[in-house]
């Protein structure tokens, strides 16, 4: 049990807090970006929709092996090692300030899809207050999908156990979403979350034994709905 001189400490501190707390509002106008051999390079807007100023910091890695046991993040200083620039890579933003943030992929697209996390974040700045308080701040992980020169679709599927694998055998990666397990007479339906299946990934999902699981498969050249 808490004494009760230290939980009315806690509260005075929390009542002295809670009034002055700051949000900063940092908005982005999409959380995806897609390059290859017909677009090198994207611009994201950046748009600070708080009464403060927002100090912005950004930092690019790749995702090695995205979406396996062995996935791990490599970071460079250097773009061209790196292989992809994100510009610039600090930002202040007044109050309703909109800027530009580019991204652009500077070697040429490979025989394989390169997978690129690019962390957008507010960094802590001087609170416009004299009094006590705190400062939330909300980043964001934008995907950048580096396509390869021809991009191949390629989805094998097991079921076993009372589950359905799905692995990724094509060199690009593919969004399985709008998922639904149902029955032979498509009757009796049931949603199945989505996935992002990166290249050489796989995903498994329980499935009734009746029911089959179906997706519709987002990938570089449209949509399509399968069955496994």
């Amino acid at each position: 049990m808490i004494p009760r001189k230290l939980l009315v400490a806690t509260l005075a501190v929390l009542s002295l807090l809670a009034p002055t707390a700051a949000q900063a509002d940092l908005k982005l106008s999409q959380l995806i970006v897609e390059l290859g051999q017909g677009s090198k390079a994207g611009d994201i807007e950046l748009w600070n929709d708080s009464p403060e100023r927002t100090f912005v910091a950004v930092e690019p890695r790749e995702i090695v092996a995205a979406g396996s046991a062995a996935q791990s993040e490599r970071r460079d200083p250097d773009p061209q090692k790196l292989g992809l620039l994100a510009s610039p890579s600090r930002v202040i933003l007044e109050p309703g300030q909109r800027r530009l943030l580019r991204v652009a992929a500077l070697n040429p697209p490979g025989e394989r899809e390169r997978v690129y996390r690019v962390t957008v974040k507010p960094v802590a700045g001087a609170l416009q207050s004299s009094a006590s308080g705190i400062k939330i701040m909300v980043g964001y992980d934008i995907l950048v999908l580096v396509r390869p020169t021809r991009a191949t679709i390629s989805l094998v599927s097991a079921r076993q156990n009372g589950q359905v694998t799905v692995r990724n055998d094509g060199n690009s990666s593919v969004e399985l979403i709008d998922g639904r397990q149902c029955d032979a007479q498509r009757k009796s339906c049931s949603a199945i979350s989505g996935k992002r299946l990166y290249a050489g990934a796989s995903w498994t999902v329980p499935v009734l034994p009746d029911k089959s699981a179906e997706f519709t498969v987002k990938t570089p050249y449209g949509e399509e709905r399968r069955v496994f």
